[in-house]
Order: C-alpha cells, then structure tokens, then sequence
C-alpha cells in the first residue's frame, strides 16, 4: 500500500492511516458472514481498494471539497478512506442493503469518525428527490455502481452547482463513454475528463470526473422501471 500511496504522492496522517487500517480489519473479519469482498490477502486490500479509493484525492483537494457523498458504498470503498484523508466536514455514504449499512455504521464507530461521517440504508434515486440532499453535494463518488450512463441519471441530480461526481472505472471505456453520451446532454453536464489513476498495478484504473452543468430537469433521476424502458 506504501508504493501506491507514494504514486499519488500522498503521506497519511497518523489518524487517518490508523483508521484506514481498522476499516480494513473489519473489512476482512466479516466478509465471510457479508459478501463484502472477494479479496482476502490484506495487502491487495490495501491495493485494490484503498490505495484506488485515494486516487481520488488530489482531484478532491485541488476542488477544494468539505462534504461527499459515496454511492453503493458497500464495503466502504472508496467513501470512508476518503473521509479519513480529506478534511471533509461531513461524508455520507448510502447502500440499500441493511447488512451493508450496520457494518458501515460498526466501522464508523471504531474508526473514530463517527463526528463526521455517517451511514444510511438508501437508494439514491431516492435521495436525489430529497430536498435536503438534492444539488447538495460539492462531491458525489461511485466505485463499481453501474454503467455511465445510468449512473450520470442517478447521481448528478446530488451534485451541488460548482461541484463533481467521480466514477471509478477501468479502461477501455471509449463505448462507455459514448453509450452515455446522451445522459450527460439529458442532464447538463459538464464535458467529462478521464483520469488515470497513476499507480503500479492500476494501469487499467480509471476516474472519471463529471462536472455538474446548468439547471437539471426535475423529473431526475427516474424510477428504475422507467430507465429500463426508455434508457437515455
């Protein structure tokens, strides 16, 4: 994990990388009774999901974000390593299983950011119609959620004017990036960049980052079965 975090150039702060380790603790503690992961060696956990969770962190610095919200966090990835780095107020992170939700809450605890950082069983089309959470995120995450497109529906109508959402993905994803095309015009959005994630064994690691753009129609995000029947 040392050489990835070297790669982004970061040096962990003693309570943060103390937290990232409880995370990961836990993480493989109960993945036998929660299908959280299917890595087991703690040092391709480090790899594969922490040090690629932080790849996010200098596009998050340099937007200078004090609030996210992570998508499907399911084992935390990326949401909680990002609240122990960054200097965030306040990181919510949402899955729609509820076993999902109380390990999320069970690490929280441990880690010492409960101050911070919270946890809720929720879809995100849901959220994204209420009026506490719409257009009021600087910063949405997604890692392993769902295709671009879809993703770009759900998730862009949380973003805060000014602010991003970030998908984790890996390359190729020119298709990708095209099949979703018409979603961000749909939505408004800014041109989307695609940046590598710059460490040794992630050569394939992606970051897509989504500006959010003008105003957005506020019949989005549609319920499931209406995007099934009449994708973007």
């Amino acid at each position: 994990m040392d050489a990835g975090l070297g790669a982004l150039g970061l040096a962990l702060e003693l309570a943060a990388r103390e937290a990232i380790d409880v995370h990961a603790r836990f993480l493989l503690a109960w993945t036998t009774a929660i299908n959280l992961t299917a890595i087991r060696d703690p040092a391709e956990v480090g790899r594969l999901h922490v040090v690629d969770s932080l790849a996010a962190v200098p596009i998050l610095r340099g937007l200078g974000v004090h609030a996210l919200l992570d998508l499907g966090s399911g084992g935390g990835y990326p949401g909680l390593p990002l609240a122990a780095v960054l200097p965030a107020d306040r990181a919510l992170l949402i899955d729609s299983v509820a076993k999902k939700v109380r390990f999320l809450g069970t690490v929280i605890e441990a880690t010492g950011l409960a101050a911070r950082v919270h946890a809720e069983a929720a879809r995100a089309e849901a959220l994204a119609h209420h009026p506490a959470d719409r257009e009021a995120w600087p910063a949405v995450t997604a890692r392993a959620v769902a295709g671009l497109a879809e993703l770009v529906e759900v998730a862009l109508p949380l973003v805060a004017p000014g602010g991003v959402l970030i998908a984790w993905k890996r390359a190729p994803l020119d298709d990708e990036l095209a099949a979703a095309a018409p979603a961000l015009a749909a939505l408004g959005a800014g041109p989307a960049t695609v940046h590598e994630a710059g460490v040794p064994g992630l050569e394939a690691h992606r970051l897509v980052v989504v500006p959010r753009g003008g105003p957005i129609d506020p019949r989005f995000p549609r319920d499931p079965a209406e995007r099934r029947r009449h994708p973007l």
